[in-house]
């Protein structure tokens, strides 16, 4: 899905286009920006009913979005009852100007909840396939493709389990989608962290690079685990990583800008 009239921002072309990007991944909780451990269960309404500081925290989100090309989102909703039947990533979307934007629902709860991830784009991708995990309904994956002037980029933006059984599955079937291709990038609520035997399988399988910065995400409040993580593939030049401390939601989103091989730049 598209949207039109957008402004597109970017401060670094070749002659031909788009040599980097800036990437940033963060799990939004559908707007709530629980605060402490006890709001899980004092203010857990706030996860069924529509409520008005939801849109306020939104409006955040976007402001923080918006210097950025690619945004992956995780825990957004689609449109039910809790979010006024507002599809947020629409919303961040038209918001932040972002021309471009997909969403995948995982597990639809008809007007009650709408469980999605979501993509905001400033390119045009060549395609968007959303695939769902294995294990428990609900965790998906989504493929966005850019179109370079040799291999594409491929972005995968996911959302895994809390179990570790059904994680290792959900990135064992991950390897499987993406292990073609050469120019990539891997995002998203891995929900373990960077020594966790899954992901390292997964780094094993794939010619894709743990990352090397300390970047603790979670809880936003006071972050003491590494769940949130963008990984890139070994021919991608990774210029600069961070954690933003913006407390919008109970995870912290994570930013990257990265510089394709020598020579490639993106066709949009």
């Amino acid at each position: 899905m598209e949207l039109e009239n957008a402004t597109t921002v970017t401060d670094s072309m070749t002659p031909y286009g788009r040599s980097s990007l800036k990437l940033l991944s963060f799990n939004i909780q559908t707007g709530v920006d629980t605060r402490d451990f006890h709001e899980y269960v004092t203010k857990s309404w706030k996860h069924l009913l529509p409520l008005r500081e939801r849109i306020s925290n939104l409006n955040r989100i976007a402001s923080l979005v918006q210097p950025y090309d690619i945004v992956g989102l995780q825990e957004v909703d689609s449109g039910s009852l809790r979010t006024g039947f507002l599809d947020q990533t629409e919303y961040l979307a038209h918001r932040a100007q972002f021309p471009h934007w997909y969403r995948q629902i995982n597990r639809s709860l008809g007007k009650i909840a709408q469980h999605s991830n979501g993509v905001l784009s400033r390119i045009r991708p060549h395609a968007v396939d959303e695939h769902k995990l294995p294990g428990l309904r609900g965790r998906g994956a989504m493929l966005v493709e850019l179109q370079t002037n040799r291999e594409p980029l491929l972005v995968c933006i996911m959302h895994l389990a809390l179990g570790k059984r059904a994680r290792t599955m959900q990135l064992g079937y991950i390897s499987e989608l993406v292990g073609e291709f050469s120019q990539l990038v891997v995002m998203g609520d891995f929900n373990c962290g960077t020594k966790s035997r899954e992901l390292q399988e997964l780094v094993h399988n794939t010619h894709l690079l743990l990352p090397t910065a300390n970047l603790k995400t979670f809880p936003s409040w006071r972050p003491n685990r590494k769940y949130d993580h963008i990984l890139i593939s070994e021919s991608l030049h990774l210029k600069k990583t961070k954690v933003l401390e913006h407390t919008h939601s109970d995870h912290l989103p994570i930013c990257v800008e990265i510089e394709l091989p020598e020579g490639v730049y993106l066709e949009n």
